[in-house]
């Protein structure tokens, strides 16, 4: 199994990149989002996954061990091929894909080419389990499972601010991104967390 791959940028192409690694170009195939962060003729590091078929080898790959992981949990989901979870991965971010699923928000996750809005209530279905809070606060125990129910679980102000943004008329989604942006979030009371959540939606 390759882990990851370090060499220089030979080729972009719209969803592969040409890695130059001591004299042999591997073809990685990756997401949009991170093509966008890729630049020519510089040198590069890809954490991979090598996906075999009977019809062929492919190899794909990501500049963060983060989106590597999530590519991987994507293709766990029933009905979801790596073409498809590339897909996703262009259309959200690991952190974004992580608040639709937490807030069952099937209308981000259907931008992604190839997801309609069942196969998005699947995704969030079987997700919901495996994503962590961790991928939304960017801190935490990395056991802890993401749903709405389980944010207390990284501190009590934290739900009682998305809670209280909630019950103003925001989504879940628009709740969670405010309280995300908050540095130093699980150190405030509710209150200080709530005013200072409103400022970033104002």
């Amino acid at each position: 199994m390759i882990g990851y791959i370090k060499g220089t940028v030979e080729g972009i192409l719209s969803d592969q990149i040409l890695l130059e690694n001591h004299g042999i170009g591997y073809q990685i195939f990756t997401s949009g989002m991170a093509l966008s962060r890729i630049q020519l003729h510089r040198e590069q590091k890809m954490y991979t996954y090598l996906h075999v078929r009977e019809d062929g080898v492919t190899l794909f790959g990501f500049p963060t061990q983060e989106e590597l992981d999530t590519f991987k949990l994507l293709i766990s989901v029933s009905g979801i091929g790596p073409k498809v979870a590339l897909a996703v991965l262009s259309a959200l971010s690991v952190q974004d894909l992580a608040l639709a699923v937490m807030s069952d928000d099937t209308k981000a996750i259907t931008k992604a080419n190839g997801i309609g809005a069942k196969g998005a209530a699947r995704l969030i279905m079987e997700l919901k389990d495996k994503l962590q809070v961790d991928d939304v606060f960017g801190v935490g125990d990395n056991n802890e499972d993401v749903s709405l129910n389980t944010v207390s679980a990284k501190s009590d102000s934290v739900q009682d601010a998305v809670l209280a943004l909630v019950s103003l008329g925001y989504s879940d989604m628009e709740a969670l991104k405010a309280v995300r942006q908050i540095p130093e979030a699980e150190s405030m009371d509710s209150e200080e967390l709530l005013k200072a959540a409103l400022k970033k939606i104002f």
